[in-house]
């Protein structure tokens, strides 16, 4: 959706970037999986979007497999739906980072009204080690001459 690939990249987040890295893509997302919608009218309502630019990123939506149109709704699949948890993610550092009055939105389990939060947690251990504990590592896809961080040429 970016208009240009990050072809020198082995990285997931850029492939997810190419797909949901332009303005509005993740805002349309955020009201797909929390407030239900599905239909043109109430996306370009709501986040008060150029219609040309909705239909593009919606379109893309489909093409990318985040969403199916469905009798003239934009239905999210799985895939789609999964994004969800990168808006809380993302939402949670605006809360901290961006947000002097507080958190505008909770995100609650319908379950139980519990606060939801993302976590990073070790596979191994259980636990929960700050971003400075963490590092990139080669994996099963990798192209050890384009992994993050190295001169690339």
């Amino acid at each position: 959706m970016l208009g240009r690939l990050y072809e020198r990249e082995n990285c997931s987040a850029a492939r997810a970037l190419e797909l949901v890295g332009e303005r509005w893509s993740l805002l349309i997302i955020r009201n797909a999986v929390f407030a239900g919608m599905t239909r043109f009218s109430d996306f370009e309502r709501r986040l008060g979007i150029a219609p040309n630019v909705l239909a593009k990123r919606l379109d893309g939506f489909v093409t990318a497999g985040l969403m199916e149109l469905r009798e003239g709704e934009y239905v999210l699949t799985e895939k789609g739906r999964e994004l969800g948890e990168v808006v809380v993610a993302l939402t949670e550092w605006g809360d901290r980072w961006a947000a002097p009055d507080g958190p505008p939105i909770v995100f609650r389990h319908a379950g139980c009204e519990g606060v939801v939060h993302l976590r990073t947690t070790c596979e191994e251990c259980g636990g929960s080690p700050t971003m400075a504990e963490v590092v990139a590592t080669a994996g099963p896809g990798a192209d050890p001459d384009r992994l993050p961080g190295r001169d690339t040429g």
